[in-house]
């Protein structure tokens, strides 16, 4: 086993969730192997070509991978694993939190073609495909910003990318929707927190009726505009918003999730062209944290 390869523990843990083989030729029996250079890649961000001959064909891995970005593998795998820790007792729903970080795009993730990819072995197109392929430009050149929903246990629940300039209130509800972790035994899936933490770039009025309608408790740091704008309104500007620093402290817990992810340098710098392909890499180290963790 090389360093960085899936340890006895983790494979046990991970195969009973991939793909079984289909059609003729059993193209999927080497799946740990594929696995473990897909995570190699992942963890050191050199490119597809140079992936050591141990893992086999480049191709291969490389393949395999964008099939399964495209076609919705590698999110479920991600809810399967989720389902089974949840099961276990080990997923801390008492507490989460909402941030985002920016990844630099590296010159190599421009000029992808003007048109959506298909699924392999389907006439649509994957659901979760961008017109703009998740690139924003600022300052320092492209760029791709990763929202996220992390437990108590440093793991991401959910992840959302999308151009490096776009802000994070306006994207608070639509990562939150993305958390599903189905339930065994039945019934409707997990698909809230007891509370959320977030910092005040989150702070919103929209984003606080949307928590209260849900049921989520929540601790949001208010800006100091905020709260000077609902002073200057008087009675018409509402109550002042609940805060509570003991709560909030635990907010840290999705920073260090993010550091985790980043961790990984294909994560840290977007070397894929295509926006579905970046977000089946960021999936693929959000279910490496769950089999390590």
């Amino acid at each position: 086993m090389g360093r960085g390869d899936l340890s006895d523990e983790e494979w046990v843990l991970l195969e009973p969730h991939l793909p079984k083989n289909v059609g003729r030729g059993g193209r999927w029996k080497n799946h740990r192997t594929v696995i473990n250079g897909i995570f190699f890649r992942l963890r050191t961000g050199i490119p597809w070509r140079d992936l050591p001959e141990r893992f086999g064909s480049w191709k291969t891995v490389h393949d395999r991978h964008r099939r399964w970005s495209a076609d919705g593998t590698w999110g479920k795998i991600l809810r399967s694993v989720q389902t089974k820790a949840d099961a276990a007792g080990r997923i801390d729903w008492s507490m989460a939190g909402v941030d985002s970080t920016v990844c630099r795009a590296h010159q190599h993730a421009a000029g992808a073609l003007r048109h959506a990819p298909r699924v392999p072995g389907s006439c649509t197109w994957p659901s979760w495909h961008r017109t703009d392929e998740a690139l924003g430009r600022s300052r320092g050149g492209l760029t791709t910003k990763i929202h996220l929903v992390s437990e108590g246990g440093l793991r991401p629940l959910a992840v959302l990318i999308t151009p490096g300039q776009w802000g994070d209130a306006p994207h608070m509800i639509p990562v939150l929707e993305l958390i599903t972790v189905p339930r065994p035994g039945g019934g409707h899936p997990r698909t809230r927190p007891d509370h959320l933490a977030a910092d005040r770039a989150y702070s919103s009025r929209r984003n606080r009726r949307y928590l209260r309608r849900r049921q989520i408790g929540h601790t949001i740091a208010e800006p100091e505009n905020q709260r000077a704008n609902r002073r200057r309104r008087g009675r018409a500007g509402g109550r002042p918003t609940g805060f509570d620093p003991a709560r909030y402290v635990r907010r840290n817990e999705v920073e260090r999730t993010i550091n985790k992810l980043k961790a990984n340098r294909a994560v840290a710098t977007r070397f894929d062209k295509r926006a579905f392909v970046f977000h089946g890499t960021v999936t693929a180290a959000a279910i490496r944290l769950w089999l390590s963790g």
